[in-house]
């Protein structure tokens, strides 16, 4: 072992490095006499006691390197007796190396599974967000039932821009709903994603390019020439970092755009969407009116020193207020005012998430610092008899504390030290199978942050676990034979192991609850098929395709050749596919059914609608319960059928025949469309998730139309070959109509199984962190009742040569270890009982107290606390009665 050599050895080679003349241990008491005399003999040759004392110090060569003399001495003796408690601790880890490793090795599952689990959930609940005076910048607007996040229309904002009331600045971005992309289309033409943006954006967020300059309030006029801001990633693999990139041109949609800065590599969007660029929004303030407002916009703003966001929601009242006016009154009692901080918008759907997985990896944690404090209670039993020896020859409780507590962080750092390896490769496991779309887990890492919260963790687990052991004073009985039994610490060994197996069946209940949710969700009927189905999104740039018929042609085209490729057996096109949530939508109040007065009331919630192509129907296999489904004659200018879902059917018919019905809707004006046949109704199809209740919606044909034509397009196609075997074809079709055309395959099933990803990640984790309490719970119970047969060997073979069967031997062995777990189950049902309702926002069709899956988690602890105490029972019921008498 040459580093514990190493560290034996440093005192001494200290020692000659820092002794010196008056490192003795004796210097004070010496020096205090010396000092002593002198005066009195300076008093008796008349001198005055102060100047006797002065003299005696100068004497002894000054005050000042006095004290500095005995600084050093003392200094030296607190190294010294601080390397030497390391160095017996380092002794006596060495001579029991199984239970050093077993320590270390629990420790560093705690503290690792701590470690990487912190740095995840850092940036979402702790960190501050990436933008100087965070807690001051806020997102705000209406609420409306329509859209999840607020927004305000344009109009609106420019009249609270004029007078912003309670914030120092505000500014604003466009919407991308789905996304913007545009194309540089020079040399090597590539597809990004683009944002508009005010042209304060940056300076309301505290940002500012690293190279160039922000957009100016010229830039974001009307007619002026367009500029871009770079995002780094794209400066880099785009552009090689280069410095002079300022003033350059390139073009963007065909169209020449100036580069006039870059952004910071750490900058992020406050949507948290990725953008490759931002462009000025132009926004064509002249053309904005109340009454018919067009444009949507996402608002933030920074609030003013010592402004609240109460204190802002009621500033803002009387301009929400005014604002109501050019609201439908219909629609007025669902509108609402919404101002939230910045990183409540960011985290809300990952809040909750977050603390649970910290709540439960901190259990962890504590039931780890648990089992290493059992395991050294355990051990200060065995070394009563070594304490008292010490404290018999003239060691002080203070020694003997500092000596306990000096080999329980010892423990404590070798095993953050490698916890901190452990929590590196969790991390990786945690980013690898983590899914799209949780906040700023691909940021996480290990950095100065997370060290030094791993290091404090290891300290404080230290302080914990040994605290109970370092307070123990050894009893003078044990200098008195070498079996001496100490008893005083049995109720905290028990008590700890029975916290462990609460806490156990805590994790293991909400473990329960995320997978039976999960297998709830995935057997959820969607209502279509997913086998072999394949779909690809397709977003036609506008400067290549600039008017509605070179779209139409295009898509055209792109059937037949589709219908040419081997193995493809149907096409279809839609505007958006299920479960996706992005489906456009209108008010359920703009419906008008021919020869009947509208009766809802408000809004009457939202009606979902695709344009799709006749082959969409047998496509996914969604079934038309009746009527009919499109043909190709429904596609020409003259017919307007559509088909209705079975949840909309019954919302606007009731029981009533809906076949040959008219109706029209609103879509993106005021002015409804046209009259519409209903020629069908369709199965219900999961629109907005798994989770979601399926929402009505309608279908119809896909043909150019001004008011309701989509803006991007889903091909899909079913193949009865394997997808790998036809998607090279298809994407050779796709080239050969335009090669600079982005497309993206992916299946169906794919497109479903994203949505069961968070769930199971949840699942995963918890499940994997109630493995390791489990585990820990086992360890623990196992070492305490090997502890209980080890002292109690005597009385056991006492009671064998009386008469005792080796069954009841067990069974006394087995009812000690059972009054604590039943103690542990009790306080883990009541523990669960509370916390399991915290999970209740991440369950789906699935109650928090669900007495099945408290049941089979009891079950479980139950087996394996008595596969635990089994195998140290077996071994007390062998026990040879002779053997142990003659022993003792």
């Amino acid at each position: 072992m040459p580093l514990a050599n190493w560290i034996c050895t440093l005192p001494h080679k200290l020692r000659g490095l820092f002794r010196r003349r008056l490192a003795d241990q004796e210097l004070d008491e010496e020096l205090r006499l010396h000092i002593e005399s002198r005066t009195e003999a300076n008093i008796a040759s008349g001198m005055s006691p102060a100047a006797a004392r002065r003299d005696a110090y100068l004497a002894m060569g000054g005050i000042e390197q006095v004290k500095e003399a005995c600084r050093e001495q003392r200094g030296f003796f607190f190294l010294d007796t601080m390397l030497q408690d390391l160095r017996f601790a380092v002794r006596s880890l060495v001579s029991r190396p199984s239970f050093a490793v077993i320590a270390i090795l629990t420790l560093a599952l705690g503290i690792g599974a701590t470690s990487a689990v912190f740095s995840a959930v850092d940036r979402v609940l702790f960190r501050s967000l990436p933008y100087p005076e965070d807690d001051r910048l806020v997102s705000f607007g209406v609420k409306a039932p329509f859209e999840g996040i607020e927004f305000m229309l344009g109009p609106e904002y420019l009249v609270l821009r004029h007078e912003p009331g309670p914030f120092a600045s505000m500014t604003s971005l466009t919407p991308s709903f789905g996304g913007d992309d545009c194309d540089i289309t020079e040399q090597d033409p590539v597809r990004l994603s683009c944002a508009l943006v005010e042209a304060n954006f940056l300076s309301t967020f505290g940002i500012h390019p690293i190279v160039g300059r922000d957009f100016t309030r010229e830039d974001d006029l009307r007619k002026a020439p367009r500029v871009a801001l770079l995002s780094y990633g794209l400066w880099q693999s785009r552009f090689g970092g280069d410095p002079k990139i300022p003033g350059k041109m390139m073009s963007l949609n065909g169209n020449p755009v100036q580069i006039v800065g870059v952004l910071p590599a750490s900058f992020e969007m406050p949507n948290l969407i990725a953008a490759d660029l931002l462009m000025p929004q132009a926004i064509d303030e002249a053309g904005q009116d109340r009454t018919h407002p067009q444009l949507v916009l996402r608002a933030f703003a920074r609030l003013k020193r010592s402004v609240t966001i109460a204190q802002a929601t009621a500033a803002l009242q009387p301009w929400f207020q005014d604002s109501l006016r050019f609201v439908p009154p219909q629609f007025r009692q669902e509108v609402s005012l919404r101002v939230r901080s910045l990183r409540d918008r960011q985290i809300a759907d990952s809040r909750v998430g977050a603390w649970v997985l910290l709540g439960a990896v901190l259990a962890v944690l504590l039931l780890a610092c648990s089992n290493v404090a059992n395991l050294l209670l355990v051990r200060a039993v065995g070394r009563q008899r070594e304490l008292a020896v010490r404290a018999a020859l003239g060691a002080t409780r203070g020694r003997l504390v500092r000596q306990t507590l000096t080999e329980a962080l010892l423990l404590a750092l070798l095993g953050g030290v490698l916890g901190c390896g452990l929590a590196y490769i969790l991390l990786r496991v945690f980013i690898s199978i983590a899914p799209q779309g949780i906040v700023r887990l691909q940021q996480a890492s290990l950095d100065l942050r997370v060290l030094t919260f791993c290091v404090a963790v290891s300290l404080l687990c230290g302080i914990l676990f040994g605290v109970a052991p370092a307070l123990s004073k050894p009893a003078p009985e044990s200098l008195v034979g070498r079996n001496a039994r100490s008893t005083t610490r049995g109720f905290l060994r028990y008590a700890l192991v029975t916290a462990q197996i609460a806490g156990s069946l805590v994790l293991l209940t909400g473990a329960g609850l995320l997978l039976r949710s999960l297998w709830k969700i995935q057997s959820v009927p969607i209502g279509l098929e997913a086998q072999h189905v394949v779909a690809a999104q397709i977003s036609l740039a506008e400067h290549s395709y600039p008017d509605r018929a070179q779209q139409l042609a295009f898509y055209r085209e792109l059937e037949e050749r589709l219908n040419r490729v081997p193995g493809i057996t149907l096409v279809a096109l839609s505007d958006s596919l299920p479960p996706s949530g992005q489906s456009r939508a209108t008010f359920y109040a703009s419906i008008e059914v021919s020869g009947r007065a509208q009766t809802a009331e408000g809004t009457g919630g939202m009606v979902g609608f695709r344009m799709v192509t006749p082959n969409y129907f047998p496509a996914l296999q969604i079934r038309i319960v009746h009527g009919r489904g499109f043909t190709e004659a429904d596609r020409s200018p003259t017919e307007h059928p559509v088909i209705i879902s079975e949840a909309l059917a019954k919302k606007l018919f009731g029981n009533g025949e809906p076949l040959g019905r008219s109706l029209r809707f609103t879509a993106g004006g005021d002015t409804p469309g046209a009259w519409r046949t209903v020629v069908g109704i369709a199965a219900d199809v999961k629109n907005n998730g798994l989770i979601a209740t399926a929402d009505p919606e309608f279908y119809i044909p896909w043909k150019n139309e001004p008011e309701v034509y989509p803006r991007r397009s889903y091909v899909t196609f079913v193949t009865s070959l394997a997808p790998a075997a036809v998607l090279p074809w298809a994407r050779a079709e796709i080239a050969g109509l335009d090669a600079n055309l982005p497309v993206e395959f992916s299946t169906m099933t794919e497109r479903i199984g994203k949505l069961t990803q968070r769930p199971r990640f949840d699942a995963i984790l918890l499940s994997l962190f109630a493995a390791i309490a489990v585990l820990l719970a086992a360890l623990g119970l196992y070492g305490v009742v090997s502890f209980f047969v080890s002292q109690r060997t005597q009385e056991i073979g006492v009671r064998m040569a009386l008469g005792a069967t080796p069954l009841s031997i067990s069974k006394m062995v087995l009812f000690n270890m059972a009054r604590w777990t039943i103690a542990g189950v009790a306080l883990g049902i009541l523990g669960s009982w509370f916390c399991t309702r915290l999970l209740q926002s991440l369950l789906f069709q699935v109650r928090p107290h669900d007495p099945v899956l408290l049941i089979a988690a009891f079950l479980i602890l139950v087996a394996v606390a008595l596969l635990a105490a089994w195998f140290p029972a077996r071994r007390a019921a062998r026990v040879d009665p002779m053997i142990t008498l003659r022993y003792e």
